[in-house]
């Protein structure tokens, strides 16, 4: 660390007398120490300083002499859309390697992959035939198998470069010595908590030991420590048993914005199936803010006095706590249940919509919205207060403010939604202004000792609109204004959006905005199995998981991922005892079957 900020350098073996010595920092840092208007010999000199230390007395060789006009480069990444092409001769040119993909160095294998490319096409031409007549064929099969695996790859590097181009500023500062050496191991997402087990078993037990002390868990010498994913969580004065969240998922079943049966089924499940904190879906503050005719609300007593019942019912037959998401749907109001027609206006019977600025969100087929007035604006900023001071007083455990997916309090905060010329308009500062004031507003009279959040959308996928780093500042406005915890989702703000989905996808928002906004962080987005809730929490990605999809699928999801990665002291409802060695024995025999079947490693 200098006094500008962070170097790090990639030291590895070249051949018997070399190695690479690769040097790396932030443009700011680089440009702060003037080594823009440095030349190669001037560069080396400075690098062979401060890293003196490690060179021990050795000198550092440039081979950047091929490059043009400095020394220093940001990586190129190259991502080919055709692989091969005939040329005017006649000849068909193929593509390998570097050249149709490259993979940054962090991850190793940009050699590797020139090699496997080779392997495959190899392959190919065996499988399909080497003549004249099959060469079209091969390549083209030859691109459509090899592209994916190249992608992965490629999405694997592009998260370990970002790790390491901001790891100075971004860890090792934030995370303790053990905390960010386990980051570092699992920069990619592809390298995952298990993976660590089988590379280093006694690492990693010793790691869940100093991890699962340092959150105030007591391990007696001898026993094993609980995975990260089943440490619990304190926040004001809540304590959540483990890291594990029941996401909020529109359900689209209410009639007049009322929870009934289906609703007290559906949470009373997911309450005991394990997670420490159970979401209600999207609760509307008033029925012109539902999304659907089905979507609950939270503005009359009948709907009151459901939810009341639905808290209660979790309250006393599981150890979860139970949250509620209170939103509007602003300008994605007044449309159809998601299996009539998704985001398509009602056939008939649709009501006014509202938003930050005039907009259709399916142009050419949604309600034209209509903007609010400032005066239209408080009516609904004290509809949302209402339905807090309700929630607290039904017993409500958590409360969640929704502020992101294009819905009406995250129109005021995108510039692809808000173009408004008043104080609520322009810049980022003046488009939070809005929900600031309703946050604050919610905050003032939400039970000082249970948690708010807050959720976003920490990218909106479209050029113009909100960026990760916008969205930093975003949880730096809503930290200063109270909240606990930002919840980490993106996009579904415009229909141009181009997400880059992949496992755990939104992760790196939530890790990105816990360590340069130091607020907690929900992860959500493509979490699917144990094994990723214990990696991120491990890695100090985030403090908490929420888990959608498999959710609907299993409401069970927690107890049967701790039986399958063999965490016996997972308490489960006492009506359900009896299936619980069942299932950890049927996941122990699957898996020593499945061990006994692999191939042996040298």
């Amino acid at each position: 660390k200098t006094e500008h900020g962070w170097f790090q350098a990639h030291i590895y073996k070249f051949d018997d007398e070399t190695s690479t010595f690769i040097v790396e920092c932030p443009e700011h840092v680089w440009l702060a120490h003037g080594l823009d208007k440095a030349g190669p010999d001037e560069s080396i000199a400075f690098c062979e300083k401060l890293f003196a230390s490690n060179l021990q007395g050795e000198k550092l060789m440039s081979n950047a002499r091929h490059l043009r006009g400095s020394a220093w480069i940001n990586f190129t990444r190259v991502k080919c859309d055709q692989w091969w092409l005939k040329n005017a001769n006649g000849a068909h040119v193929v593509l390998l390697g570097d050249a149709v993909h490259t993979a940054h160095f962090a991850i190793g294998s940009g050699t590797k992959l020139a090699l496997e490319d080779a392997i495959d096409l190899t392959r190919k031409f065996i499988e399909l035939g080497d003549g004249p007549d099959r060469i079209e064929e091969v390549l083209t099969r030859y691109q459509a198998d090899r592209s994916i695996e190249a992608l992965r790859l490629q999405n694997a590097a592009w998260n370990a470069m970002e790790w390491f181009e901001v790891c100075g500023e971004r860890y090792c500062d934030q995370l303790e010595p053990p905390q960010f050496m386990y980051s570092m191991l699992t920069r990619s997402q592809r390298i995952s908590h298990e993976n660590l087990r089988l590379r280093d078993k006694a690492w990693l037990e010793g790691y869940e030991r100093w991890l699962a002390e340092r959150d105030g868990v007591r391990v007696p010498a001898g026993q094993t420590p609980p995975p990260p994913m089943f440490t619990p969580y304190t926040v004001r004065g809540l304590t959540l048993k483990n890291r594990v969240v029941v996401s909020p998922m529109a359900q689209y079943s209410c009639v007049d914005g009322v929870p009934g049966d289906y609703h007290l089924v559906h949470l009373g499940a997911r309450a005991m199936g394990g997670a420490g904190l159970v979401f209600a879906e999207m609760t509307c503050t008033s029925p012109d803010a539902r999304i659907t005719p089905g979507c609950p609300g939270l503005y009359n007593a009948e709907q009151k006095a459901a939810w009341k019942r639905i808290a209660d019912w979790i309250h006393t037959n599981s150890d979860a706590k139970f949250a509620m998401q209170l939103g509007h749907a602003g300008a994605k109001a007044s449309t159809r249940l998601a299996w009539e027609g998704i985001d398509l206006p009602l056939e008939s019977g649709n009501w006014p919509i509202v938003s930050a600025s005039p907009q259709q969100y399916l142009p050419g087929i949604s309600q034209m919205s209509r903007e609010l007035s400032p005066a239209e604006m408080q009516t609904i900023l004290q509809q949302f207060v209402q339905a807090t001071k309700d929630a607290a007083e039904i017993g409500v455990d958590w409360m969640e403010l929704h502020c992101a997916h294009g819905y009406l309090l995250s129109e005021f905060i995108s510039p692809l939604t808000n173009h408004r010329t008043d104080e609520y308009g322009g810049t980022l500062e003046n488009r939070l202004r809005y929900p600031i004031e309703v946050f604050k507003a919610m905050r003032a009279v939400w039970p000082q000792d249970k948690p708010m959040s807050v959720r976003i959308s920490a990218h909106d996928w479209v050029e113009g609109g909100i960026t990760p780093a916008d969205a930093v500042e975003i949880a730096r406005a809503f930290k200063a204004a109270g909240a606990d915890m930002i919840d980490c989702s993106s996009g579904q703000v415009s229909k141009k959006e181009k997400p880059v989905f992949g496992r755990m996808f939104q992760t790196p928002f939530a890790d990105r905005i816990r360590q340069e906004a130091g607020i907690a962080t929900i992860a959500v987005g493509a979490i699917s199995e144990a094994d990723h809730v214990n990696s991120i929490i491990a890695a100090g990605r985030a403090d908490l998981c929420a888990i959608a999809r498999p959710h609907l699928a299993n409401p069970a999801w927690t107890l049967s991922e701790a039986a399958r990665i063999g965490y016996t002291p997972m308490a489960w409802p006492k009506q359900y005892r009896n299936a619980k060695q069942q299932m950890e024995a049927n996941f122990a025999r699957a898996q020593a079957a499945a061990a006994q079947n692999a191939p042996a490693t040298k």
